[in-house]
Formats: structure tokens, C-alpha cells, sequence
């Protein structure tokens, strides 16, 4: 009887949690993401910048976390919504294949992603 309670008491801690991971939809991402920069933590702990033009348009850039010496330091490419995810195609980065992501709320300024191939990280939204 402890134990169920004890199971019982640690799901009721951990149900806030599970509620605040909001699945972003095509409005969301276009409403919160679309015309600024996102920041995706890299796994060194440094942020790659992505600007999400509203035109349709995306940029990146490494220059700060020395892509220079591995390749192209920046790169450009388009970007578009199917099925609830932010998709997008670089020129050269990625070999410029397409990338589809699935987007959480992580707090205010900060979302969780996951892309089709189960890859996963986080980004934080700025201007």
C-alpha cells in the first residue's frame, strides 16, 4: 500500500511537467518563430542562429562557432510549414537535403524540436 502510494504521489509531481510540453501547430510557429532568429543549442554549448524570413527566406550562420574551418561558415535556404512542422532546405548545409522538425513549448522563449529522423535538441527564440 506505501508503494502505490509513493507511485501515486511521484506521477502527481510529475503530471505539471508533462502538461507544459504544448505541441506547436502551423499558426504557433508562424505566430512565434516566422520573421525572427531562433538559436539552436549546439552540442559544444555554443548557438547556431537561424533567421526565418518571413519571405519564405532562411540564413544561417557558424562563423561564431568556427564553421569556417569545416566548410561553408553560412548558408542560405528556404523554409516552409507541412503537417504542423517547420521544414526547411539549406543550399549547402546538411547537403542541402530537407529537414522537417516537430516543435514543443520549452518556456517562454525556448522550444524542443525534433527532427523526422528522431534527432532532438533545443532552441531558444529571440528577435
Amino acid at each position: 500500500m506505501r508503494s502505490v502510494s509513493l507511485v501515486l504521489f511521484a506521477l502527481a509531481l510529475l503530471l505539471p511537467a508533462f502538461a507544459l510540453a504544448e505541441v506547436m501547430t502551423a499558426n504557433d510557429i508562424r505566430s512565434d518563430i516566422i520573421g525572427r532568429t531562433m538559436y539552436v543549442a549546439t552540442p559544444l554549448g555554443g548557438e547556431l542562429p537561424l533567421n526565418y524570413h518571413t519571405s519564405g527566406q532562411l540564413e544561417g550562420t557558424g562563423r561564431a562557432l568556427g564553421f569556417a574551418a569545416f566548410g561553408k561558415p553560412t548558408d542560405t535556404g528556404k523554409w516552409w510549414i507541412k503537417d504542423n512542422k517547420l521544414c526547411q532546405q539549406f543550399q549547402t548545409w546538411y547537403q542541402g537535403n530537407t529537414n522537417c522538425y516537430s516543435l514543443e513549448r520549452a518556456g517562454e522563449d525556448r522550444v524542443r524540436w525534433t527532427r523526422d529522423n528522431g534527432q532532438k535538441g533545443t532552441a531558444r527564440i529571440g528577435d
